[in-house]
């Protein structure tokens, strides 16, 4: 069954993970994604390693279901060959910082000379506007601006990355997103659209309490380790056979079962959040006594029986070993293009009554459809040899 995107021509002009995070979820769900890559090198991505013949492991991730187009941007004669790209395109991805676009000669108003109803989603560090929009930035710089990699840590200690760049992934998703909207207007409207979005905002946009809390005390949050400020008990306890696990009481519907499920009637005294904030040390403590004396497996059964919210600290081998997570397809297995390997991979989120994701093309090699696509935009063979001849393409 076609995507619900099916039709949509996507144009990713970005590298490494945000960007190009965006195209592969539209890319997931239908949309026709063409990727412009540097001719000799390609995306920064492919090189990270571990490697797998040279090419990145996670590339059957970042790259799956794109074609591959080789254009040095740094050619005076890559602006017309793009612009006739964007043409074909609806959706334009990019993540240059907004100065490079306008040397490269691809911002906005220029492919929308080619393309009169164009969206472009345009990914940078600190966005288009403001004295920062044309410093450079990644993922760990954007957390860090937005506050949460202050947030992250224990007390005592410094601040801390996550453990993952979810910069990029925050950003990547949202400006998915920011494209169905942008796409959603210009079908309203005619009119080409221009979402503009900063790395770091969508992860001050996630951090709800963050900006608030501060507007309303005039307190600064501090790193409070594993524990939430707003939530007790909240907090990751071993158990008895080494494993972590995640235990959150987030409501007092909640609390009031698990108060059930340690059998300690004492504590359901405390039966408001204020309550419990204001004995976070006792509460903390007793539960992770309880936890502490139980195995994980055993502990889980008692926690499901009194339908308290929980789950285990996992590695990528728990992950991958989970008989959910393969139900739900959270993680599926695929077949290399190329070299026929069988890979695990992630799915893309969600499961919805009208359609799948569809995970059909592996990730391309570099350039492979170069040829191809330019000829479909009625370039000769003769002209595409020479613009590889002149190192266009």
């Amino acid at each position: 069954m076609p995507g619900p995107l099916s039709g949509v021509r996507v144009l990713d002009l970005s590298t490494v993970l945000a960007g190009p995070l965006a195209s592969s979820l539209l890319g997931e769900f239908g949309a026709e994604v063409v990727k412009v890559e540097q001719p000799g090198t390609g995306d920064p991505a492919r090189g990270y390693p571990p490697l797998e013949d040279g090419v990145s492991a996670a590339w059957a991730v970042v790259g799956r279901n794109k074609s591959s187009v080789t254009v040095d941007l740094h050619h005076p004669d890559a602006p017309d060959l793009i612009g006739r790209l964007a043409a074909t395109a609806d959706v334009v991805v990019t993540n240059f910082r907004p100065a490079t676009l306008k040397r490269f000669a691809i911002d906005f108003d220029d492919l929308v000379a080619y393309r009169p109803d164009l969206v472009m989603v345009h990914v940078s560090a600190y966005g288009r506007t403001g004295p920062y929009a044309d410093r450079p930035g990644f993922a760990r710089v954007a957390e860090a601006f937005a506050g949460l990699t202050h947030r992250t840590g224990f007390p005592d200690g410094p601040p801390v990355f996550s453990g993952y760049p979810v910069a990029d992934g925050v950003t990547g998703i949202y400006a998915a997103f920011a494209a169905m909207l942008a796409l959603r207007q210009r079908d309203l409207t005619g009119e080409p659209q221009l979402a503009d979005i900063g790395l770091y905002e969508p992860l001050l946009r996630m951090m709800e309490d963050f900006i608030v809390d501060y507007g309303a005390t005039g307190e600064i949050r501090e790193r409070q380790g594993n524990e939430n400020p707003h939530i007790s008990p909240n907090n990751l306890y071993r158990t008895r056979d080494g494993r972590w696990l995640a235990l959150p009481a987030s409501t007092d519907q909640m609390w009031r079962r698990l108060v059930s499920a340690m059998d300690a009637p004492d504590l359901a005294a405390h039966d408001s959040m204020t309550a419990r904030i204001e004995h976070r040390a006792e509460i903390e403590g007793r539960v992770a006594a309880f936890v502490a004396a139980h195995d994980l497996a055993p502990l889980t059964a008692i926690l499901e029986k009194a339908e308290v919210a929980h789950g285990p600290v996992n590695t990528a081998a728990d992950i991958c070993a989970d008989p959910h997570i393969r139900e739900r397809g959270s993680v599926v297995e695929t077949k290399d293009r190329s070299d026929g390997r069988t890979r695990l991979v992630q799915g893309s989120a969600g499961v919805f009554s009208g359609f799948e994701q569809v995970i059909g093309r592996g990730a391309p090699d570099l350039g492979e459809h170069t040829f191809a696509i330019l000829r479909d935009l009625g370039l000769s063979p003769t002209t595409i040899d020479g613009l590889a001849d002149r190192g266009v393409i």
